[in-house]
Formats: C-alpha cells, structure tokens, sequence
C-alpha cells in the first residue's frame, strides 16, 4: 500500500510539475524583491507574456502533433513589416492592414504544411528553412533599414477595455478559441489522435495530413498576429524583431505542460508557461543579476521542465505497461474457462 501511495504521489507531482515551478519561483522573487509583488509590475509581467504566449498557444497545437515550428519568429518580424509597407505605400487602414498580416501568417503556415506533408521533409528542417528565408526576405524588403509606423498603429495598440490592454485582451481570445478548438471539435481530437499514434491515426482513416496542415496554418497564424500586436505597442519594427523568439514560444509551451513527444498538452498550460518565462526574466532583472548569467539562469528553468516532461512521460509508458496484463483474479479465470469450452464445444467447419 504505501508502495501504491509513493507511486500516485511521485506521479502527481510529475502532473504539476510546472505548477510547482511556478509558485515556486513567484515565492522566491517576491522574497528577495518587495517590488515583485506590486500590482504593476504583475500586470506589465502578463503583458509582456501575451505577445509569446499567442505565439506559445500555436506552438503547443503543433507540439500536440509531435511536430516543431522554428519559424514563427521570422513570421513575427515579415508579417507586420508587410503590412506596415501596405499601410505607407498604399495608405492601408489599421484593421485591414491587421487582416494582410494574418494572411502573410497563414501563407507562411501553409508553405510549411506543404514541404512537411507533401514532401516529407522533417518539421525540424522544414520550419528552420523558412525561418532562414523569412528573415531574409524580410530583410531584402527593407534593406535593414527601420521602418516607423503612424500614429494611427500606436493608438490601436495602446488601446485599453476597462483597464486591461489589448495584449493581454487578445492573448486571452486566443486561448479560449485554442481551447474550444482542441476540446469541441472533430479537429482537436483529430490533433491528439494524431499526436499520439500517427501510423494508427491513419489505420483509422482519419485525414492526417490536413490534420497536419492546419496545426502549421494556425501556428503561422498565431506568430503573425502576435508581431503585429507587439510592433503596434513599439511603432517601430528593426532587423532583429522577433529573433530568437521561436525558443521562447517552446519553452512556454513545454513549460505549460505540452510534451515534445506529441499528444500532451493544452492551450491554457501556454498561459502559465509564458508567464513563467516573463516572470523569471522580470524576476532576474528585479533582483539585479548579472546581464550574462540570465541567459543561463533562463536555460536551466527550460531544462529542468524538459527533464520532468521525460521523466513524466517514462512513467506513463511503465504505467501502461502494468495495465497490459493477464487478469489473474478468479472471476477472470472462470471466464477463460468458459470461453475455452464454448471453443471446444464450436463443431468445425
């Protein structure tokens, strides 16, 4: 018995391990820091994570898929740098600018699909290329020079509904929408279905690789919204707008539960690990530490969930495999021993 107890509770704790990590280290910065815990900087820590956490909700529905997407940070910096070309060449509204850059998202997403699904190629390498060429596209459109956005894109990002930004405001459609769509549609159990078995997924005639394609298309989607979101709050858009970001959309995404080994994972655990994310950065600045050792600080956080994500994941495996068994109570046997008889008694063919 206490054998069982140890092994519910080393699991349970295994389950939440990002929970744990979470209030862990929120205690810990608001103990060395007074100022942690002031009701603005908790409020600037949610909005700063809005703008990976939309990109982490995409992250965490191709991560579902077993799959990766590299790019979303090159998608970040080319979808509003597009858009914001239309809005000074040809004098695009706000919103409709808006709409060009989800679609230049969606482009990106769906060119992924295409190389992943139609020509095999691995996700890893796929989404890397076009992250590659994303930036230099981007780069070539604006010979890397900065391109400055009217007044009229600041107001709109700036804007506040009771209060609460429009980031966060977003951030929060995004999850309900994810959620809804991984929880009450064909399409979201078509997604774990996939995740989890894609050789059996296919046995069972589910359509793979549209299941395949719309994750990307929806990652590319969620990556383009959030960099025009992010840019309108700068006005401003350089070279290295939303590089290195992709890292971070991962890390959010396995910190709030979604496994890299697919199947695991939902659109609210996107909130709590982009909000890790932001709190540790918020954190290691509040209390002072060294500009080189965040990084690394930052990298051990990330380890630490990659490490329980595996050692979670070891544990299900072994857990599976003491279900798959020979029930050996008696009620079981008295079954077999009918059934073999009604095997006997069966006159041949």
């Amino acid at each position: 018995m206490r054998v069982d107890n140890r092994r519910q509770l080393s699991l349970l704790l295994l389950q939440n391990t990002t929970l744990i990590l979470f209030v862990g280290i929120f205690l810990f910065f608001g103990l060395q820091e007074e100022g942690f815990y002031h009701l603005e900087n908790l409020r600037n820590i949610v909005k700063q994570a809005s703008f990976i956490g939309i990109v982490a909700v995409g992250m965490t529905i191709v991560l579902l898929t077993a799959g990766v997407d590299l790019s979303v940070g090159s998608i970040q910096y080319l979808a509003p740098l597009v858009a914001g070309l239309l809005i000074r060449q040809q004098n695009l509204g706000v919103l409709p600018a808006l709409a060009t850059a989800i679609m230049v998202g969606a482009l990106f997403g769906l060119f992924n699909a295409i190389c992943i699904v139609k020509f095999r190629i691995a996700p890893f390498l796929a989404t890397m290329a076009t992250m590659v060429a994303g930036r230099g596209l981007g780069t070539a459109l604006t010979e890397s020079r900065s391109l400055d956005f009217p007044r009229s894109v600041l107001d709109f990002g700036r804007t506040d509904l009771l209060g609460i930004p429009l980031a966060i405001i977003v951030f929060a459609l995004v999850v309900i929408i994810a959620h809804l769509l991984l929880t009450g549609t064909a399409f979201g159990r078509h997604v774990y279905a996939v995740g989890n078995d894609i050789e059996a997924a296919r046995k069972a005639g589910l359509p793979v690789e549209r299941t395949l394609m719309g994750v990307y298309v929806i990652s590319g989607i969620c990556a383009a919204l959030s960099g025009f979101i992010l840019m309108s709050q700068i006005g401003r858009l350089d070279a290295p707008f939303g590089k290195g970001n992709e890292f971070d959309a991962i890390a959010a995404a396995v910190l709030g539960g979604a496994s890299l080994f697919g199947g695991v994972g939902n659109a609210f655990g996107a909130v709590i690990g982009s909000v890790l994310v932001q709190m540790v950065q918020n954190g290691l600045v509040f209390t002072n530490v060294d500009l080189y050792l965040q990084p690394m600080i930052e990298a051990g956080v990330i380890f630490l969930a990659v490490f329980f994500d595996s050692l979670r994941g070891m544990r299900l495996v072994k857990m599976r495999r003491r279900f798959i068994r020979i029930p050996t109570d008696r009620h079981s046997q008295q079954l077999r021993s009918e059934s073999a008889k009604h095997f006997l008694n069966v006159p041949g063919d």
